[in-house]
């Protein structure tokens, strides 16, 4: 019987992911992390930009043409339709308990005014915070239930949580896929060798908006 040793630091890491729970894994994963409160801490864009270079393994399992064009659609269609559905059950889950958070009081970690600010951001900035947040590790996980507790508009926030999906998953995707093929055939550049440092920077470059725009306000 063969044992797997698991540390800590592969939950971090999206290659381990692909290579040991393959394309299921790997796509509930991306549902998780758009749709359910405990998947904030799942990898997002990496593991997207790690799926583009690893895109014909996982196609294989469940279908395999000699093109890798198509074989990047097919896994790119599908990672859309998770996305999408994981933001639809975030929508409803804070559409269920929004009542319940407006009658609440207010007690120390809960103020009741910002749930009254963020249903002003979203009414007037809701299509273009759905699009972005997908972009942005943690807020893209809050980003749909804060939409349905606020209850932004159900075709609103289905046609901005389409387009945003096509536009997290098509960029992340083809971006690891090209580059890898591009890096490889100009330079003889492997990025597999190097994926922990390409990860860190994804994770540098999506998050240092967050860090910025929270520093600003703690000096407010």
């Amino acid at each position: 019987m063969i044992e797997l040793a698991i540390q800590w630091k592969d939950f971090l890491n999206p290659e381990f992911y692909i290579q040991h729970g393959g394309l299921w894994l790997f796509l509930f994963i991306v549902f998780a992390e758009t749709g359910l409160f405990a998947g904030f801490f799942l990898p997002g864009d990496s593991l997207l930009f790690v799926a583009g270079i690893y895109s014909n393994e996982l196609a294989a399992e469940l279908f395999q043409f000699d093109n890798d064009l198509i074989n990047l659609v097919l896994i790119a269609l599908l990672v859309i339709l998770s996305g999408v559905l994981g933001n639809m059950v975030g929508y409803w889950f804070g559409a269920a308990s929004g009542p319940f958070l407006f009658r609440r009081n207010d007690t120390f970690f809960f103020k009741k005014k910002h749930l009254f600010a963020a249903k002003e951001f979203y009414d007037k900035h809701g299509g273009g915070a759905i699009v972005f947040a997908r972009f942005l590790p943690i807020i893209r996980t809050f980003a749909p239930i804060i939409a349905g507790i606020v209850r932004m508009e159900r075709h609103k926030f289905t046609l901005y949580n389409i387009i945003g999906s096509i536009s997290w998953a098509v960029s992340m995707l083809f971006a690891g896929h090209y580059l890898y093929k591009f890096f490889l055939k100009q330079f003889g550049f492997d990025l597999k060798d190097r994926l922990e440092l390409i990860v860190l920077g994804i994770i540098l470059v999506t998050t240092a908006p967050v860090i910025i725009r929270l520093m600003r306000k703690s000096k407010k």
